[in-house]
């Protein structure tokens, strides 16, 4: 623990400048010890990696892997491609399991509403297997291409498809 006792104002510098040099000797292992880390995501997509979403990241030595997928063979065959291509340690952490088309849907509904820039318009969202479908109307392509942004980019969207008019 780091003590400064103020006395007199040539104390205070002296202080100041202790309590400066402590933060940065403090500092200075931490940032020593940041492993770099590496995108080699295009290596597993090359390989035929088939999942949404997905990143893979080398750091220090492991490959973390992350995604989507609604198939467990696939997640698996990322695990499979990354000792292929010469990782040994490997972190699997792709997500397995169906997008939850409500959720999906409610977001999409609650990230329109509150986009100021679609006011005026009459949107209707649905959602099967994450992919969601947007019809209704619209007052120009401006509003096209921000609801199609918004709802991209929510979580668990695989894709968008839009039925939206003028």
């Amino acid at each position: 623990m780091l003590r400064v006792y103020f006395v007199g104002a040539n104390n205070v510098r002296i202080g100041l400048a202790a309590v400066v040099v402590a933060f940065v000797l403090s500092a200075i292992p931490a940032i020593a010890q940041q492993p770099a880390s590496l995108d080699v995501t295009k290596q597993f997509l090359t390989a035929g990696v088939a999942v949404d979403e997905f990143v893979a990241i080398e750091v220090g030595g492991i490959v973390v892997l992350r995604g989507r997928t609604a198939d467990r063979s696939a997640a698996e065959k990322a695990g499979t491609v990354a000792h292929a291509l010469g990782f040994t340690r490997v972190a699997n952490l792709i997500q397995i399991g169906a997008p939850d088309d409500a959720r999906i849907k409610r977001d999409a509904e609650r990230e329109l509403a509150a986009q100021r820039g679609l006011d005026g318009t009459e949107i209707a969202v649905d959602s099967t297997n994450g992919v969601v479908r947007l019809r209704g109307k619209v007052l120009n392509e401006l509003q096209k291409d921000m609801a199609l942004s918004v709802v991209r980019s929510i979580d668990g969207v695989r894709s968008v498809t839009m039925a939206l008019r003028k």
